[in-house]
């Protein structure tokens, strides 16, 4: 079952090297976010199905880096999925759009069963208490593109398409997976959608367009 193969993905990610003053978040040590991990997973992954895989930058403090699940803070986590959690029920801008997205496409059971989230990083950073965008530092984006490339690799073996792939970020996330897939052929296309903080930053009175720009190269 691909649950089985992200569980155990997620529980051997070895944080990568990274730049004096820079901190890797990795939730999945903790064991209440495992917990949630394999409730989530085993909820909506519990097959063998081929994915699209949707790819972010890398977990924020208060989303992915809190639940352990992508773009999914606990609020979410408890409203949209029916999961219970005992975390502080913050909600998260990145999060709050995706599930609009999600809503729309038919809700989490149709969603996640056609969609995979994951990251360029599957692990975030931070530097003094904030998030830290892999690219935003150059000595972190040298030392961590093993690291993305090994991942990458073991998430393409949880059964997901490679005839395309979603990148969410039209900057420089975009051109550093078109980077390593010219590198590596990985996916046959990349497709690009704005950020979703972006959207939620500076886009706001654009929303509903951007949820159906988003649901149309979805569907």
């Amino acid at each position: 079952m691909i649950a089985e193969k992200i569980l155990a993905f997620l529980k051997n990610l070895k944080p990568p090297r990274v730049p004096d003053g820079v901190e890797v978040m990795n939730p999945y040590t903790q064991p209440d976010v495992w917990k949630i991990c394999e409730t989530f997973y085993r909820k909506y992954y519990s097959d063998n199905n081929p994915r699209l895989l949707m790819l972010g930058i890398n977990p924020g403090r208060f989303g992915g880096g809190t639940t352990g699940i992508p773009f999914t803070d606990p609020v979410k986590l408890q409203q949209y999925c029916g999961i219970p959690n005992t975390w502080q029920q913050r909600a998260e801008l990145s999060a709050d759009f995706v599930y609009r997205v999600i809503e729309q496409c038919g809700g989490p059971d149709v969603f996640y069963r056609k969609v995979y989230i994951g990251a360029v990083s599957p692990l975030g950073f931070t530097r003094s208490g904030k998030n830290l965008n892999y690219y935003d530092d150059k000595n972190l984006l040298e030392s961590i593109t093993g690291f993305c490339l090994q991942s990458l690799r073991r998430q393409l073996s949880f059964n997901l398409r490679t005839d395309c792939v979603i990148c969410l970020g039209e900057g420089k996330n975009f051109a550093f997976l078109s980077q390593l897939n010219h590198e590596h052929g990985f996916f046959n296309e990349i497709l690009s959608l704005p950020h979703p903080r972006f959207i939620m930053q500076y886009k706001r009175k654009q929303l509903g367009e951007y949820v159906t720009r988003y649901v149309a190269l979805l569907s």
